[in-house]
């Protein structure tokens, strides 16, 4: 799950995106509101974190044209204001959902669990495929009858985790790169078929398999009921 994290306070930022990243998800920066809008011109992101006061262009204004370009990415705004009208704001802005800052780590991140099942149409946290079972609130899988912790590297855990959200859709290869891999990550063409490989080596055996098709992108499959 790729994240953008508009926060101009280095520092916080900084923290932030280490926290986040030791839960396994990709998270890319940004520091003023300007750079935030230009990457969502161009990139998908799975969820925005969003602070108000950015130098620039307002991580309000960042919102009202987000949505009014009709992209639907869920935003998490972090603020310093925790008024009443502000939330209001927010929300009616088109903000998924707002926190006011000091914040405790452990509800931010319950909240983006939230949002990212919500975006991808899942209540259940837990989410499965024939044997394969992934638990989205402790963002982990497990395998087979003994449901054994599967060992995967942080961008093998995105890439499984990503094909699962879409599971019985085909994910094309430039979704997969984007979920994998930041703006500033130097990558050649063939990772992601690197990354598919060492997955589905992991998977050999276990009736679940990645399947290619060829032009369109990867399908993540159970074999048999």
């Amino acid at each position: 799950m790729r994240i953008l994290l508009v926060e101009d306070n280095r520092t916080l930022s900084e923290w932030l995106a280490r926290t986040l990243q030791k839960d396994r998800y990709v998270v890319e920066c940004a520091y003023d509101g300007e750079d935030a809008y230009l990457r969502l011109r161009s990139e998908a992101y799975d969820l925005v974190i969003l602070d108000l006061g950015l130098p620039g262009l307002s991580g309000q204004e960042v919102l009202r044209r987000l949505r009014a370009r009709d992209n639907n990415v869920p935003v998490l705004i972090l603020s310093a204001s925790d008024s009443l009208a502000g939330r209001i704001e927010g929300l009616d802005s088109g903000a998924d959902d707002y926190m006011s800052k000091p914040f405790e780590v452990a509800e931010l991140e319950a909240r983006i669990r939230v949002l990212l099942r919500r975006h991808a149409n899942h209540k259940n946290p837990i989410l499965r495929c024939g044997p394969l079972r992934y638990d989205s609130n402790s963002r982990q899988f497990h395998l087979g009858e003994d449901e054994q912790a599967l060992a995967l590297t942080p961008r093998e855990h995105a890439l499984l985790e990503t094909l699962l959200m879409k599971l019985g859709q085909t994910v094309s290869k430039q979704a997969l790169a984007e979920a994998l891999f930041t703006l500033d990550d130097n990558v050649s063409p063939d990772a992601i078929e690197i990354y598919v490989h060492r997955v589905r080596k992991k998977l050999q055996g276990s009736g679940v398999a990645i399947i290619t098709l060829r032009g369109l992108g990867y399908l993540l499959k159970a074999n048999g009921p």
